[in-house]
């Protein structure tokens, strides 16, 4: 990934600005062209955390403006089929309200507070064979043992290998391997650590499989490690039960078993987490449980996400020993003649936490997210979002959080 500046031009849309007919191209050639496609995203972002605990700062607090240019080409013909994807991404400061650190819209800089604009370039080559791929260079992954974050202005990215095979059906196969990562508020590659375990690596594999046994019941399996600091496995099911009527239950159950790898350290750590959703016309109410065992915390890559079931806006709920649960509640008001807006809310609560102070530890986490998105005219596909958050906690920071998000993805070509 590389840097540009204001001057760079960062795509040409392919065969549209260049005058070219598909008509007379060669067959591979044409495939790598009429099959691309490009969008243009804008996104802005407005983040305020006020800080509530006692000796604490007041408040970190910036307005800024994102774009996300993504072009992915087809393949060429051929029993091998290539291809090349690209990335660009560009943020701007456009208000700081003094106490820039801690919001990661932007990178930092020397004086502790945000660089006031920023902008990187990512490629991904790729090649096709049959119902199986193979993506090398940048990379954003959601998958049960890595994942990529994408909470700020603009999302984070991994370096390295992922291949997906799907020869068989209702298999598919996954493996990848990843060098580096690029956070969300940083335009520089660096090793990965562990989430409250520490330590340095610049290899992280994986492997697994999905099979889908029925129509409504799909089952996971996940390797991951960590070179030199965890391994972990992850076994999964996604089950929903149609209840007629328009009603449904869906119930989603993980479970991941972590150990240490190489001579790092020992590490403990047994989650289990399972949640639960009906369904009925636009409402959806969800029940959660999830449990962490062992002497450690739940290990994964810092600053990616967990694949947890109580890993919400802020808090992942996966200390020592911790118990925690969460209730949930969905509307959809297309139900009521409004397509396009949405709301959500939900409570987590956490005790049983291991924390150096005497006592037990607890926490909770409260979540309201409001949603549109015009449906149609001029600005279908405007998007806004309001993001509130409430968390307190006897052994970590209480805050109170606002992300207010407005969106709009135009199609190149």
């Amino acid at each position: 990934m590389r840097h540009f500046n204001s001057t760079q031009r960062l795509y040409t849309p392919v065969g549209t600005l260049l005058g070219l007919s598909l008509i007379g191209l060669p067959s591979a050639q044409a495939d790598f062209i009429a099959d691309s496609k490009g969008s243009l995203e804008a996104r802005n972002f407005y983040f305020n955390r006020d800080f509530r605990q006692d000796g604490s700062r007041d408040k970190a607090e910036e307005w800024a403006q994102g774009f996300l240019l993504r072009m992915e080409s087809g393949y060429t013909a051929g029993t091998f089929g290539f291809g090349l994807d690209a990335l660009g991404m560009a943020g701007f400061k456009l208000d700081s309200g003094g106490g820039t650190a801690g919001t990661n819209l932007l990178p930092p800089d020397l004086s502790g507070g945000s660089q006031d604009q920023y902008g990187e370039l990512g490629l991904t080559a790729k090649v096709r064979l049959s119902n199986s791929t193979l993506k090398l260079g940048t990379l954003q992954i959601k998958d049960p043992v890595v994942s990529s974050n994408d909470t700020r202005l603009l999302p984070g990215t991994f370096k390295g290998g992922l291949l997906s095979v799907q020869e068989i059906d209702r298999l598919k196969l996954t493996a990848g391997q990843i060098t580096q990562i690029n956070f969300v508020d940083s335009t520089d590659y660096q090793d990965m650590t562990a989430n409250r375990i520490g330590g340095n690596s610049d290899k992280f594999q994986f492997a697994g499989a999905d099979y889908q046994f029925l129509p409504n019941l799909t089952a996971q399996y996940r390797y991951g490690k960590l070179e030199n600091i965890y391994q972990q496995n992850y076994l999964g099911f996604v089950h929903v039960l149609d209840l007629g009527a328009g009603q449904s239950l869906k119930s989603d159950v993980r479970y991941a078993r972590s150990a240490e790898d190489g001579n790092f350290r020992k590490i403990d750590n047994q989650a289990f987490g399972a949640l639960f959703t009906y369904s009925l016309g636009g409402h959806a109410l969800g029940f959660g449980y999830q449990r962490m065992s062992g002497d450690d915390p739940f290990p994964y890559i810092g600053r990616s996400d967990p694949y947890l079931v109580n890993f919400v806006q802020i808090g992942d709920f996966a200390n020592i020993d911790e118990h925690s649960w969460q209730a949930r509640y969905d509307y959809n008001f297309a139900a009521l003649g409004v397509p396009g807006l949405t709301f959500m809310t939900r409570y987590i609560s956490g005790d049983n936490v291991q924390r150096s102070a005497p006592g037990e530890g607890k926490e909770w986490e409260r979540n309201t997210d409001i949603a549109y998105v015009v449906q149609d005219g001029t600005l279908k596909g405007l998007g806004f979002k309001w993001r509130n958050a409430s968390v307190r906690s006897n052994f970590g920071n209480d805050l109170d959080e606002n992300r207010l998000i407005v969106s709009y993805t135009v199609g190149l070509w």
